[in-house]
């Protein structure tokens, strides 16, 4: 089958675009606003998008609460998603009334970053602390600006929980990560193989 998305004519039921670019990393984003109220919102269009420096991207579809406060406060936290905190990180994407605490909301513990004034998931087995770099209003082809809001970071600090490393490595059989794919679906990646890049043919 073949479709043009101007149409978006499928003839399926659901839309397949967020299933055909899965799996996604969840960008679990704890903020703090301006006025001292704390958030924690989960974001299915998250990456890493450069390892030096390291920079990280969440993307908000319309101006949300993190995005909100990553803009007034220029900082945020990144929260590792495992498989035994995916139903708490769910029940964060709950619609609050801006203010109200997800963490009070879920029951996770609020903890303080070490160099940003933001709060992270104490209960997580990774957290990236970030600095605002840049925030971008992408365009669609006829030049418009699209509903989105890029947010880019520059992390400048993270923390591990030493249970999760194995032989100097973050041993993903412990961590067991969720990623978001199509439609209402997760998948859990602890079943890891490797490959090793294959070296340049000698002529």
């Amino acid at each position: 089958m073949f479709y043009t998305t101007d149409s978006n004519r499928h003839g399926l039921a659901h839309d397949p675009f967020k299933a055909i670019v899965s799996p996604r990393p969840i960008g679990w984003i704890g903020s703090k606003g301006r006025d001292g109220s704390i958030n924690l919102a989960p974001y299915s269009f998250f990456n890493a998008v450069a390892d030096r420096p390291k920079l990280v991207m969440f993307s908000s579809a319309g101006r949300k609460h993190s995005q909100r406060n990553a803009a007034e406060t220029g900082v945020f936290t990144c929260n590792f998603v495992s498989r035994d905190l995916a139903e708490k990180m769910n029940l964060s994407s709950a619609a609050l009334p801006y203010g109200d605490s997800e963490f009070d909301f879920t029951g996770l513990t609020a903890k303080q970053a070490e160099l940003i004034d933001a709060p992270y998931v104490g209960e997580a087995f990774a957290v990236l602390e970030c600095k605002v770099t840049e925030i971008i209003e992408p365009r669609t082809l006829s030049g418009e600006p699209s509903e989105n809001v890029l947010v880019f970071g520059e992390v400048v600090g993270i923390h591990i929980d030493e249970a999760i490393v194995r032989d100097g490595r973050l041993d993903m059989s412990i961590a067991r990560p969720v990623a978001r794919m199509g439609y209402m679906d997760y998948s859990e990646g602890s079943d890891v193989f490797e490959m090793i890049r294959p070296k340049p043919q000698q002529v």
